[in-house]
């Protein structure tokens, strides 16, 4: 089979005798200055010994007090081109600037737990991962916007993936919230990168390091403020995955990259492009079927049944949180769910629309 799937998963050389290797904390930001004293008190009570963290904050060129309030910390090293660059251009700077051998990414607005980074570094035992991806939290109350509780119910399911691809080969992807790289495996990506954590993540499993996933290192954060917000997240998402189709065309080759391509396909390309062009082939086909055959005693029809049910629960979850109404499970799931697949279409003339431009674009998010 080598000889049809010739990818190999690369190993570095013997692992050094470092039983707690230093490490680098990145924390990109732009005007963040609310979150500063509660991200720093944070980081710096994780379980790892401070002489082996290095924190380095950009602040992208921020407008708000982040630089006097960063600026009371000895322990920290402060990045500010003096203009806004971008997210991506912030992860560049840092790795240009950081000395030590593992790069831990995580955002301003999310909170670590205590045993974050030895999880994490744990796992770069293994020669074979160059990367590894924490869990995403997010926080809810009962009475949240369906934004809240659709986001945090997405994240256990995309958790649950990651967790199943990394045991049959590697995860596929990063989340920006926390993530670690090999520092000599970090590659430079361009400005205009929309996903840069699944970018940098993905670039290292295509040089043949495999992506590690561990729910025992997790970012905790809450979800978006409403509904508007959230579609500026997931529009952004979408485009940024079309982006990295084009840019990581060459993991679609099965023949070069086997295990790989299978889980990228499948868990990713299959859903930026083909899976919401599918929903709607599949009602649409179901209806000329149904119709054609005048005849509702059959299994088209119970399937056409079922779509449209779940079509007007979607409707339903809709209204309810239009009107500001408690949702309940049954009608924020099927609303959520075509909720991101409409923004795959919206993505589209965003990203063809979207220039150059390195400015941040946030989705506020609950306090």
């Amino acid at each position: 089979m080598s000889r049809y799937f010739p990818y190999q998963t690369k190993r570095r050389g013997p692992a050094a005798a470092v039983e707690e290797p230093e490490v680098a904390i990145v924390v990109a930001a732009y005007n963040e200055a609310k979150w500063i004293r509660k991200k720093m008190d944070n980081l710096l009570s994780l379980d790892y010994p401070s002489d082996k963290v290095e924190i380095i904050w950009v602040i992208d060129g921020s407008s708000d007090q982040s630089r006097s309030l960063l600026d009371s910390y000895s322990q920290v090293i402060v990045l500010d081109a003096g203009r806004r660059e971008g997210k991506t251009a912030a992860l560049n700077t840092a790795y240009a600037k950081a000395k030590s051998p593992i790069l831990v990414f995580t955002d301003a607005n999310c909170l670590l737990n205590a045993n974050a980074l030895r999880e994490i570094v744990r796992h770069f035992e293994d020669q074979t991962i160059g990367c590894v991806s924490g869990e995403k939290r997010i926080t809810f109350d009962i009475t949240d916007d369906v934004a809240s509780k659709g986001e945090s119910l997405y994240w256990k399911y995309e958790s649950k993936l990651k967790e199943w691809d990394y045991r049959y080969y590697s995860a596929v992807g990063a989340a920006g919230e926390l993530f670690a790289v090999r520092k000599e495996l970090y590659t430079i990506q361009p400005i205009d990168t929309i996903l840069d954590d699944f970018m940098i993540s993905m670039r290292i499993a295509q040089n043949g390091y495999r992506i590690a996933y561990t729910p025992l290192a997790y970012a905790v954060e809450s979800g978006s403020l409403n509904m508007v917000e959230e579609q500026k997240r997931k529009v952004r998402i979408a485009a940024g995955g079309i982006q990295a189709v084009f840019r990581l065309k060459k993991l679609l080759n099965p023949f070069r990259y086997g295990k790989l391509t299978f889980l990228y396909c499948s868990h990713r390309v299959l859903r930026w492009t083909i899976a919401p062009v599918a929903l709607i082939l599949l009602l649409v086909s179901n209806l000329i079927i149904v119709l054609g055959e005048r005849s509702l005693n059959n299994m088209f029809s119970i399937i056409l049944f079922v779509q449209m049910l779940i079509y007007l629960c979607a409707l339903i979850g809709y209204l309810k949180s239009r009107m500001g109404n408690s949702v309940h499970r049954v009608f924020y799931v099927p609303y959520y769910f075509l909720f991101m697949n409409l923004n795959v279409f919206l993505s589209i003339p965003y990203l063809m629309t979207r220039t150059k431009t390195t400015g941040w674009e946030k989705s506020r998010r609950k306090d």
